[in-house]
């Protein structure tokens, strides 16, 4: 029987993120945005620590929407298109984009090229330089991204990693 899921990846820290990415996804689910942003907090107190957990579960959510673009663009050989669109709903190019959709949408492009050096560098010039909101917009596109991938890998019987799907079961 084909296995749709497939196991994470993960280092010392990675369990417990894992663990709020899901509490995370589940909220987002149920579209609850707010207790969403709630379960992805930083615990940490000192700002450089819950700049650096905040880094870190960006770029896992990131990674892991990577891999799943890998999936359904069966490895590279059918490309997927990533649009982005202003709050009218009309197409605009990546530099047009608000902050934290254009780092989102450069975070994933990083990614799934192979560059998690360059997908670091964007979530480290998003910390530092913008404004909470829109450190919380940034994480929430990333749980949006992780969703909606993940549903589509689901539906077509594609790997989504085990954590992911737990997070999304019915």
């Amino acid at each position: 029987m084909f296995d749709r899921h497939v196991q994470p990846h993960h280092s010392e820290e990675e369990p417990r993120l894992v663990r709020k990415a899901q509490r995370a996804l589940l909220a987002m689910r149920l579209g609850q945005d707010a207790e969403a942003l709630q379960q992805v907090a930083p615990s940490a107190t000192e700002p450089a620590s819950r700049s650096a957990e905040t880094r870190e579960l960006m770029l896992l959510l990131f990674g892991e929407c990577s891999a799943m673009v890998a999936a359904l663009s069966d490895g590279g050989t059918a490309p997927v298109k990533v649009q982005v669109f202003d709050s009218e709903g009309a197409e605009v190019s990546i530099d047009q984009a608000e902050p934290p959709v254009r780092t989102a949408v450069r975070t994933l492009l990083a990614e799934v090229h192979g560059n998690t050096e360059a997908a670091a560098e964007q979530v480290e010039i998003a910390l530092a330089n913008a404004a909470p909101d829109e450190v919380d917009s940034l994480l929430l596109q990333a749980l949006r991204w992780t969703i909606r991938l993940s549903t589509e890998c689901l539906e077509r019987e594609l790997p989504v990693t085990e954590w992911i799907a737990e997070a999304l079961a019915d």
